[in-house]
């Protein structure tokens, strides 16, 4: 059954920050290429930098990365300024480094949903420390899984909040009529993308403090982006934890190939 198109596709080639918009993609067991290749670590603590901790990394968000031609990454700042590890280190206040690899055990702190929506994004909060990549393959960034697929009526069911606010790679043009947080339905099913491109949707995404704080100059804080989801889209996304507000799904690829703007989305189960 075709429920959309793609509408979108983005990668985010270094974790937490901002990224780039694409025409077209390869994806492979470890998603869209060069998408979360990079990421800060924090000399201090060992932990992967993620502005799952807001208080202490929502800064990140006013930086940008692009895949340079060559290979590597380029990011800029807030001014447009291109700026190294020292000049990250500077503006965040503590000493980072940019890795291509995770360190052993590499961990995120994650805040409390509930917590962020009673006392703010950038209040004292309470906070889980999260082991990366459960459904993802070994070495990577990725929060759970490779890729994150959003819907358009998803988005309007979330009172039209911007995209950007929930990083997906892949936004899908609902077909017809759907309405409402309609990939729910897609969870344990698989999709074909395109010609070749299949995914196995995992589980419902759930969402933190990120898509609340601004995001570069276009998109200020809006604790509306998660309470809305929190009242209308609260799933458990996988046993043993708690109902928590969701957008999107998570997908690990079943067989690698490219995506392009325009090309079907077809669920088959």
């Amino acid at each position: 059954m075709r429920v959309g198109t793609v509408e979108r596709l983005r990668r985010h080639p270094v974790k937490s920050m901002l990224g780039e918009e694409l025409r077209a993609a390869s994806v492979t067991e470890r998603g869209i290429e060069g998408d979360r290749a990079y990421a800060l670590l924090d000399v201090g603590s060992g932990l992967v930098v993620s502005a799952k901790h807001p208080r202490r990394w929502a800064g990140v968000l006013g930086f940008t990365a692009v895949t340079a031609p060559g290979g590597g990454v380029v990011i800029t700042g807030p001014d447009g300024a291109v700026v190294d590890e020292r000049g990250l280190s500077r503006r965040l206040g503590r000493e980072v480094r940019l890795v291509d690899a995770p360190p052993q055990g590499a961990s995120v702190e994650r805040s409390v949903p509930e917590e962020v929506l009673a006392r703010g994004p950038h209040a004292e909060v309470g906070f889980t420390v999260n082991e990366l990549g459960r459904a993802a393959p070994p070495g990577t960034f990725f929060d759970f899984a490779p890729l994150h697929l959003l819907t358009t009526a998803a988005l309007a069911a979330a009172d039209g909040a911007a995209a950007e606010r929930y990083r997906p790679n892949v936004l899908v043009r609902t077909s017809g009529a759907a309405t409402g947080f309609v990939e729910n339905a897609w969870v344990e099913g698989e999709l074909v993308i395109g010609a070749r491109l299949r995914l196995h949707i995992v589980t419902a995404t759930p969402r933190c403090a990120v898509p609340t704080l601004a995001h570069g100059p276009g998109l200020p804080r809006s604790t509306a982006a998660l309470r809305t989801l929190a009242e209308r889209n609260r799933l458990v996304p996988l046993p043993g934890m708690p109902a928590l507000p969701c957008a999107g799904v998570y997908a690990r690829v079943l067989t690698p190939g490219r995506v392009a703007v325009g090309d079907p989305v077809v669920l088959l189960s």
